[in-house]
Parts: structure tokens; sequence; C-alpha cells
């Protein structure tokens, strides 16, 4: 099993980056999928999640009307669209198999390794 996560990098607030992640070694399109943010000094927070067939989705509040998650099941890919980035977005984004947002933990389900988000200017 497999996860790897693209796309991150410095952008200035207000930038963009679209942030990929491409499974193998499960059936991808079976499960529910989420993009997890681990920012300095905190905790693991669900930033967004999709049901596996691409229908309804999870937004935190903070990331609302500025990111987008979508999922390409016949390429086993994962993404997140991020506009309007602020600084408080900064973090290690991970993709990973959706779990329970108030008990997320690295020890249940697949992960990939992260990328890193900086929002500086």
């Amino acid at each position: 099993v497999q996860l790897v996560e693209s796309g991150g990098g410095l952008v200035q607030p207000g930038g963009s980056l679209r942030l990929s992640c491409v499974a193998s070694g499960f059936s991808f399109s079976v499960y529910d999928m989420m993009w997890v943010r681990r920012a300095p000094g905190k905790g693991l927070e669900v930033v967004s999640s999709i049901m596996s067939g691409g229908g309804r989705t999870y937004y935190l509040d903070s990331v609302k009307g500025r990111f987008t998650i979508s999922r390409d099941n016949a390429k086993n890919m994962l993404y997140l669209q991020m506009n309007s980035l602020e600084t408080e977005d900064s973090g290690v984004y991970f993709c990973a198999t959706e779990q329970s947002r108030l008990t997320v933990t690295m020890n249940r389900g697949y992960w990939g390794q992260g990328t890193q988000v900086t929002v500086s200017s």
C-alpha cells in the first residue's frame, strides 16, 4: 500500500497550490479519502474529505470557499486545489483513507508521507 503526495511548496499569501496524491496497492475507488494537515505546534486536523464515488464532501470551516477536493478513481488520484492561501494554512498535508475527524490518528488506515505547504511573504 502506498500513498504519495506532491504539489506542496512555498507560496505567498493569496496564492494557489494544487496537491496531488497517487494511490497504489489497495482498492482506492472504494475508500472515502481525506486530506489532513499538521500545522506547526498543532495536532492533526482534517481539512477536507470526499466519499469514494466523489459525491459528498467535507471542508473545515476555515477553508470553505477556498479549497476544493476531488478525485479520479480511474487514475487512483486524489487532489486538493487550494486558493487564496493564508499563512494559517501552512503545515504538512497528508492524504489518507478517511476516519473519524474527532479521533484522527496516523495509527489507523493508510497514510502518505506528507507534503510541506508554506504560506509566507
